[in-house]
């Protein structure tokens, strides 16, 4: 039995959930996978899978044994792609992680560019505004946003975005607009519940720091929330130049304090911890920064305040 092959026939198996659907990604017959599973558990003398009438499941060796053959696999991969040389096209299947607002807005509408170039390469967009487990989800690399709680993670920095007070323009013809950060106590603000965001705002100009308490009726934990409550007139927010790229550039959203700053948000590209990150990696993370790199955020003037 061919070892490589069996490790590939395996982590088809786990990613697809079943044997049929393993054998639909191999191209083979689903006997031929079932014949290849039982005699890798037999060599290897332990029970990779449970079987139940709700699928496959993983036992824990068939677990780690899944994570290092898919890790394998990889490696083996790089080392064709070296051999061939460094315009060899990436082939296989990569997947990556984002909140679901940036993805939809900055990732999601590359990705033909992105596999036009890479034929033969297969792609799984994981959409998930939490920092999920990226070993668990099988996730070769996650696009992260704001501090990173873990340390331990393997990331890089690759763009960063500035924040803006933000409001839809009928907004501020009924609320007013706010001429400092401490009007903003006045407005119904839209809290965001995640990391850089909440109900206090931390300005800068110059030397001066303020930190205004906001409040506000609406409270959400995604941004696809925040984005809704804004565009719906109900009030200011909080927001990096990407959750409303479109609409700052058509003017349905405005910057308001231009000549105040807040704390600009960090784009991660994060890597599962222990693992050497493949090429179809880097190459999507290079795509993404170079993509990222021309934005340019609105300029003071842009705003109406």
């Amino acid at each position: 039995m061919d070892r490589l092959s069996a490790m590939e026939t395996f982590v088809s198996v786990i990613e697809a959930g079943s044997f049929s659907g393993g054998a639909r990604r191999l191209n083979v017959g689903q006997p031929a996978v079932s014949k290849s599973i039982a005699q890798l558990e037999e060599r290897l003398g332990v029970r990779l899978l449970l079987r139940s009438t709700r699928g496959l499941t993983p036992t824990e060796a068939g677990q780690q044994f899944y994570e290092r053959a898919r890790r394998a696999i990889e490696e083996a991969d790089e080392a064709e792609l070296a051999a061939r040389g460094a315009g060899a096209s990436l082939s296989g299947r990569l997947r990556v992680c984002a909140a679901v607002t940036f993805a939809r807005l900055h990732v999601v509408p590359l990705m033909k560019h992105f596999l036009a170039a890479h034929p033969e390469l297969t792609i799984d967009v994981v959409l998930d505004d939490r920092n999920i487990d990226l070993l668990e989800a099988g996730v070769d690399v996650a696009l992260r946003m704001g501090e990173l709680g873990d340390s331990s993670m393997t990331a890089r920095k690759i763009a960063q975005s500035d924040r803006f007070v933000v409001g839809t323009p009928a907004y501020f013809r009924q609320a007013g607009i706010p001429a400092t950060p401490a009007e903003l106590a006045r407005h119904q603000a839209i809290v965001y519940e995640r990391s850089g965001g909440g109900s206090a705002w931390s300005f800068r100009r110059d030397s001066t720091e303020v930190a205004v308490a906001v409040s506000g009726r609406m409270r959400v934990t995604a941004a696809e929330g925040v984005r809704a409550a804004v565009l719906a007139d109900m009030g200011v927010a909080v927001a990096s130049q990407w959750m409303f790229a479109p609409e700052l550039a058509s003017g349905a959203v405005v910057t308001v304090l231009t000549d105040w700053a807040l704390p600009p948000v960090d784009l991660w590209a994060v890597y599962p911890t222990g693992r050497m990150a493949s090429a179809k990696a880097r190459a999507f993370v290079a795509f993404v920064e170079a993509a990222l790199a021309p934005a340019a955020s609105p300029a003071a003037g842009d705003g109406i305040g």
